[in-house]
């Protein structure tokens, strides 16, 4: 069995949830005993957790809220969910004297350079001191167009930023089926080929009280795995999920799908510009020649001679799509060395340096 030295473990809704939508104590009581378990083997956790709504229902299960719209009743049951949710893990790690620290963070965090590291930063000093990371969303001050589609969107970009080995993500089905998982002929799709498109296996509708679904979770699993880590869909609700995985404990394989990572990992600044495309601010528009030669195996930049159009504003430093003339779909997010005016004065010319240089450009293969 493969031995990991960090890992991510992002733990759905679905899994800490009972089906009245409050905290289900003893799943989360039982996956602390697991983590600490990984810990004991020699292995780093972040923990991506949600449950802070859950918490919070259970708390204020005797208040009507049914006169509040959806965003104030998140906002409320996030709220006094987020201390709960903490204190139980607080306790429930204490009694294996294991330290918790909680990193509350918003999308837009990961926006700057300078964020992003700082977060980095922070989550590596706890990881250094022995404290295990819980992260989550700060539900209480996001607003919709800026949240994460789900906290399997903030797993991809937490396991990519601190350069982990693996990410698990927990839900309540045991991976991704060959069919409809309640149709007995359906089976668990062991591996993902990296090379095949398995999207249209999967459903497209949400269940239970997570925000994402399954189409969530292969699209940034094959992100992730592209970038050099290993990605496991797995059942939370399966007992000593973690540990089978993980630890060789003696029980049975268990049942998941498992995204073997790329061959040739990403950088950390590609890991970081691969999950900021929605913070892009122009569009460069690229021909067929320069769309060819990116997409090709070899490490090319994007010059002014190939590029046909600029859009938007922005300035040196930011990011921009790129855009394929052809198709008009996005294949790409880079850093640009120009102003969008000074970019806009050099397209279709030869002898300047790239728009794009290859160390900033994030190809998306997905």
């Amino acid at each position: 069995m493969k031995h990991y030295n960090r890992i991510t473990v992002k733990i759905g809704s679905n899994v800490l949830t009972r089906p009245d939508g409050t905290l289900d104590v003893t799943r989360l009581s039982s996956l602390v005993d697991q983590i600490a378990a990984l810990r004991a083997a020699g292995i780093e956790v972040v923990v991506i957790s949600s449950g802070a709504v859950a918490c919070g229902r259970s708390e204020l299960r005797d208040i009507d809220t049914r006169r509040l719209d959806d965003v104030d009743r998140r906002q409320l049951f996030s709220g006094v969910g987020q201390a709960k949710l903490i204190n139980r893990y607080y306790d429930l790690f204490r009694d294996h004297n294991i330290i918790v620290g909680q990193v509350l963070t918003l999308k837009e965090s990961f926006a700057t350079r300078r964020h992003y590291l700082n977060q980095r930063n922070c989550m590596l000093v706890m990881l250094a001191n022995g404290v295990v990371p819980i992260v989550n969303e700060n539900d209480t001050v996001s607003v919709t167009e800026l949240m994460f589609t789900d906290n399997d969107e903030l797993s991809g970009l937490v396991a990519a930023m601190l350069d982990c080995e693996a990410l698990i993500i927990l839900s309540n089905i045991d991976g991704i089926f060959d069919g409809n998982p309640s149709d007995p002929q359906s089976r668990v799709i062991e591996v993902v080929d990296p090379r095949k498109d398995i999207s249209d296996y999967i459903l497209t509708e949400r269940s239970g009280f997570g925000r994402g679904g399954m189409v969530t979770k292969y699209r940034i699993a094959r992100k992730v795995a592209d970038e050099g880590i290993e990605v496991i869909i797995a059942n939370g609700k399966t007992d000593n999920i973690l540990t089978r995985l993980l630890v060789d404990d003696g029980g049975s394989p268990a049942i998941c799908t498992r995204f073997a990572p790329s061959e040739n990992p990403s950088s950390s600044m590609k890991r970081w510009i691969a999950h900021s495309e929605g913070f892009a601010k122009g569009r460069i528009i690229i021909d067929q020649n320069a769309e060819e030669a990116i997409l090709s195996t070899h490490a090319v930049s994007i010059l002014p001679i190939g590029v046909k159009a600029i859009e938007g504003d922005f300035e040196r430093d930011d990011l921009v799509k790129i855009v394929s003339q052809s198709s008009g779909n996005v294949i790409g997010v880079g850093r640009v060395a120009y102003s969008s005016d000074e970019a806009a004065g050099i397209i279709g010319q030869r002898g300047h340096r790239p728009i794009v240089h290859y160390d900033y450009l994030y190809i998306d293969n997905i």
